[in-house]
């Protein structure tokens, strides 16, 4: 534990990296500088990509005919065939990615709240949706880790972020070794994470690895990746993690004295009432494995699945669902 393949990540060039938003500005995001000496940023502006300059007049999506489009009103520019042209030859150019952490409603980054106009004149938003350059990256890569920064300050959706993100950096350098025994050792570590998060989709990917048809190690890999990633679709239910955390402490019932055992359990039911953060009954059970010597426990991923430098306690309470 403790150490981290790099994740590659796309990230949106505004966001403390160069002055490129419309009005000439920089967004210093405190998130995206803790995370730069942990990851590998891909920096990616598509306005400035397709020519539109530094300051520039304002885009946005417009319906028309029923087709959405992206305006530039004040110019009458369409750039939607420019910007839907440079996403997919920027996103099929990429030889491998981990995430993408976007910026917020812009129009062309955003992923969900961009705002849709009815005409490229003054009217009120009709609805929302994901931007151009966002809504192809959802498309092809909605199976990552892929987030804007707005929404990531929200602790249990960064959580989250982080868990997937580190999850499928370490899938993917496991993979590369390519052997059915990085495999093996790849679920075995990950078991108690996948259980937090979906036991069905953990049972599912047990029956791969044990492979009783005697697949080729690539097509077993193939097969696992197909059902490993659906397998963060969300972020995990208390209950479920509950579950995952009990699981766990049964590696230690027998060796703890009657005080400890209490003691668990009323941090538990704190955490499971919402009172308490998971890293409470998390820390407790490491520190069983570390006391008992437990090299099973103290392997799961589930325990340090991003490094700890990455845990902040701030929460804005908003974007929960």
């Amino acid at each position: 534990m403790g150490t981290f393949p790099q994740p590659i990540v796309v990230v949106s060039r505004c966001l403390g990296f160069e002055a490129v938003r419309y009005d000439g500005s920089i967004i210093r995001d405190e998130f995206v500088e803790a995370m730069r000496p942990h990851v590998k940023f891909v920096p990616v502006c598509p306005e400035v990509e397709i020519g539109l300059g530094v300051p520039r007049a304002p885009v946005r999506v417009v319906l028309q005919e029923g087709e959405k489009r992206l305006l530039q009103p004040t110019t009458g520019r369409d750039v939607t065939e420019a910007m839907t042209s440079f996403a997919a030859s920027f996103l099929e150019g990429l030889e491998a990615v981990d995430g993408f952490l976007l910026k917020s409603r812009s129009p062309s980054s955003g992923i969900k709240d961009v705002k849709i106009y009815p005409g490229p004149g003054p009217a009120a938003a009709v609805g929302k949706g994901a931007g151009f350059f966002g809504g192809e990256v959802l498309d092809r890569f909605g199976h990552l880790a892929v987030e804007e920064e707005g929404r990531l300050k929200n602790a249990r959706l960064r959580e989250h972020f982080l868990t997937k993100l580190f999850a499928f950096a370490s899938f993917r350098s496991a993979k590369g070794k390519g052997g059915m025994a990085e495999l093996i050792q790849f679920h075995a570590e990950n078991k108690t994470l996948l259980l937090s998060y979906h036991q069905t989709q953990l049972r599912a990917l047990g029956r791969i690895v044990a492979n009783p048809q005697k697949l080729p190690a690539a097509e077993v890999w193939n097969d696992y990746e197909a059902g490993f990633y659906p397998a963060f679709a969300r972020p995990p239910r208390r209950p479920t993690t509950v579950n995952a955390l009990e699981h766990a402490w049964g590696h230690f019932s027998e060796g703890v004295n009657q005080a400890e055992k209490d003691y668990f359990f009323r941090e538990l039911e704190a955490y499971r009432a919402g009172r308490l953060p998971l890293a409470v009954p998390r820390g407790l059970l490491r520190g069983f494995a570390l006391r008992f010597g437990d090299a099973y426990v103290a392997s799961q991923t589930f325990f340090e699945p991003y490094p700890e430098a990455l845990e902040s306690l701030a929460d804005s309470g908003k974007g929960r669902t």
